[in-house]
């Protein structure tokens, strides 16, 4: 099965116009990330992210890849996030929730519409093998 999430391409933070600029760097770990936040929504935290990304994808998923991950989405300005409240089975720590941004929104967006583009144009030949 071929894996459309295994190239990397550059999406320019804020940016309508062009689907590929130089500019802020997506990874297909990234992009996974952004796309399970929006699954969970008003549900997206580490651990959360983790066990559906493992889920979705059938990979192992660290929880310090996780993190990593959505902080560097959230200083990219795809990302926001505020912590939640405490609970007991976190032993009363609060969750850091996250949420998409619109430039979040925009580049999965963008990231879908190129892929699309791209799947039509491979001929049907290639597909039937």
């Amino acid at each position: 099965m071929c894996n459309f999430f295994d190239f990397k391409w550059y999406i320019g933070k804020g940016e309508t116009n062009n689907l590929i600029m130089k500019g802020t760097y997506l990874g297909e770990f990234e992009e996974l990330v952004l796309l399970t936040v929006g699954i969970l929504f008003d549900d997206a935290y580490g651990l959360a992210i983790a066990d559906e990304l493992e889920k979705q994808t059938e990979r192992t998923v660290m929880i310090s890849s996780v993190h990593k991950a959505l902080v560097r989405l959230e200083e990219k300005g795809y990302l926001k996030s505020h912590l939640g409240g405490a609970t007991q089975n976190r032993g009363g720590r609060d969750k850091r929730l996250y949420t998409l941004t619109q430039a979040g929104i925009k580049v999965l967006n963008q990231s879908k519409e190129l892929r699309n583009s791209m799947y039509k144009q491979v001929p049907k030949i290639v597909w039937e093998g």
